[in-house]
């Protein structure tokens, strides 16, 4: 089975232009990875979050959003992931993407120019049509939340 490709635009912005495209890494990842377009390094200390640039705009199509995430070897060496994942990219968005970083490990992370910092995953969008009723239908759940089913 073959993934469906849909076709969308990068803007390099003046502080990009010496940095890669965003690529994929494998033949079948999700997600195209972002580079850190700080002019230098950047240190985040324990438990202090930044928002780090990328240098690109990333036009999508109408009916489609992108989902910023973490990479899973920042996560896991370093305890440094995205803070507000998945961060929404929206089609109609025309600024720079940022990625707001947060360093959740022991010591701190530096991150330099052209760093992988990040991962996009590119998605179709489902819109809901609201309506209001004056009560919700019953189910066998009802309003049962976090750990209403036992541990």
């Amino acid at each position: 089975m073959s993934e469906e490709t849909i076709p969308v635009t990068i803007v390099r912005l003046p502080g990009g232009l010496d940095l890669p495209l965003p690529e994929y890494q494998t033949s079948h990842a999700a997600g195209f990875d972002l580079h850190a377009a700080v002019v230098a390094p950047v240190v985040l200390a324990p438990g202090e979050s930044r928002l780090i640039p990328t240098g690109i705009i990333i036009e999508l199509p109408p009916g489609t959003e992108a989902q910023v995430r973490p990479r899973s070897g920042l996560a896991l060496k370093h305890g440094v992931t995205v803070l507000n994942a998945p961060g929404t990219i929206d089609a109609d968005y025309r600024g720079e993407v940022g990625v707001l970083l947060v360093n959740l490990g022991q010591r701190a992370f530096t991150i330099s120019r052209g760093d992988r910092i990040a991962q996009v995953v590119v998605h179709r969008v489902i819109r809901a049509s609201f309506r209001e009723a004056a009560a919700s239908t019953p189910t066998e759940r009802g309003g049962g939340g976090f750990g209403h089913t036992g541990v």
